[in-house]
């Protein structure tokens, strides 16, 4: 992968990715993209790349971005200049996406449509919940206004407990590294349980549904 192919990819999943991270990670970012734009000198383009492929590794690990990154993006792709063979290039950039990203980096992050779907889902708060928010089977979602927020489907109606096998799904899913995938499978369609998984519970089998949390795993590796 090329840096231009790397920074359409952020292009491409822009606002999930300022999202997962905070104010001070964000300045740092902007500050890296803006080296980026004004590079001139190869050493100063592959310093800011450096620069931004660590602040992305902080991103959860089922982040596209961060899948990129583990599959190894070549940030030393080049363009020759004509009559300079044999000298350092700089990286292969074109500067208007960079220029775009950085324009919509002032001020909060842009809304995300998935993560206002799965906010809008009914939920609990924290202080209803007691020592179960230290749950590593729960899915926690922070909501910009109302803090963090525990999606409903996860606890037997009329008692509040944990359901078992939202537990040992959540886990399977790495809830606890990227509760936003796992609410996602939860509370999207599933062609192969033919529904929406938060809604089958109790209505199929609790094994069918962790067998097709298992099957989506294990197709990502």
């Amino acid at each position: 992968m090329t840096p231009d192919e790397f920074v359409a990819l952020l292009r491409d999943h822009w606002p999930r990715t300022l999202a997962e991270l905070d104010p001070a990670a964000r300045e740092e970012l902007a500050t890296a993209l803006r080296r980026l734009a004004d590079s001139t000198e190869p050493q100063a383009a592959q310093a800011a790349l450096r620069t931004l492929r660590r602040i992305l590794r902080a991103l959860p690990d089922a982040h596209p971005v961060t899948r990129a990154l583990r599959d190894g993006v070549r940030f030393a792709g080049t363009a020759g200049t004509a009559g300079t063979a044999g000298t350092a290039d700089a990286p292969v950039l074109d500067r208007q996406p960079l220029l775009a990203l950085l324009s919509s980096l002032h001020g909060p992050p842009p809304p995300d449509p998935v993560r206002a779907r799965l906010l809008a889902a009914p939920a609990l708060p924290a202080d209803a919940l007691g020592a179960a928010t230290g749950n590593p089977g729960l899915i926690r979602l922070r909501h910009p206004e109302l803090g963090d927020r525990y999606p409903l489907f996860q606890f037997e109606a009329g008692t509040g407990r944990p359901l078992p096998v939202v537990g040992v799904i959540n886990r399977l899913l790495m809830a606890d590294r990227d509760p936003w995938g796992a609410a996602d499978w939860w509370l999207g369609g599933n062609r192969r349980l033919g529904g929406v998984p938060a809604e089958l519970l109790g209505a199929v089998p609790d094994a069918r549904l962790t067998l097709a949390a298992r099957e989506l795993v294990e197709g990502d590796h």
